[in-house]
């Protein structure tokens, strides 16, 4: 047992994000970096609102970080993080302010691959992206472009390390692409 083991455990709202909803858990950790560490795609929800509106709820799950079972979708995330854990990069990208990544898109049944250039915040969220077509075309967009905007990347991820670019590249594709036509 590690000194860290030994200290207390407090309660907090955890969410897996996933667009069109979440899955939200209480858990007791020694510290929100521990969650983040332990379990794949979670984000630790500290506004004030959203803590008291889910206390009040009362509805949500509260397990132990280490409980030797978890809730289904919970136990998956933290097996993904377990096997990522020994490769190198894992969490290189973690403590950064922004992120910038290079992400191919050619999804078997997608009749137009494209590269995608993302600019990433901490919490794996898009901030600004450009659409670069095989064509050589560029489409630039941001949040108010996007009905949802849930984390793209979660940045513990030792495979993204290879995807990372500069930001005068995300620059430089940012200033020559046309604004996306969200069409209303």
């Amino acid at each position: 047992m590690s000194s860290n083991d030994a200290a207390p455990k407090s309660r907090f709202l955890a969410l897996h994000d996933y667009g069109m909803g979440g899955s939200w858990w209480w858990i007791q950790a020694r510290s929100a970096r521990e969650i983040i560490e332990t379990f794949a795609w979670i984000e630790v929800v500290t506004d004030p609102e959203t803590v008291a509106r889910q206390e009040k709820d009362g509805e949500l799950e509260e397990v132990d970080i280490d409980a030797p079972r978890m809730p289904p979708g919970l136990d998956s995330m933290r097996a993904t993080r377990h096997a990522q854990r020994g490769r190198p990069g894992f969490g290189a990208l973690a403590d950064r302010d922004v992120v910038y990544l290079r992400r191919r898109w050619d999804e078997e049944d997608d009749e137009d691959p494209a590269v995608y250039l993302m600019e990433v915040s901490p919490d794996g969220r898009r901030i600004r992206q450009v659409e670069l077509a095989e064509d050589g075309t560029a489409v630039k967009s941001g949040p108010d472009d996007w009905p949802f905007n849930p984390p793209i990347v979660d940045l513990f991820d030792p495979e993204l390390v290879g995807l990372q670019i500069g930001r005068d590249e995300f620059e430089e594709q940012w200033a020559r692409a046309r604004q996306l036509d969200v069409g209303l």
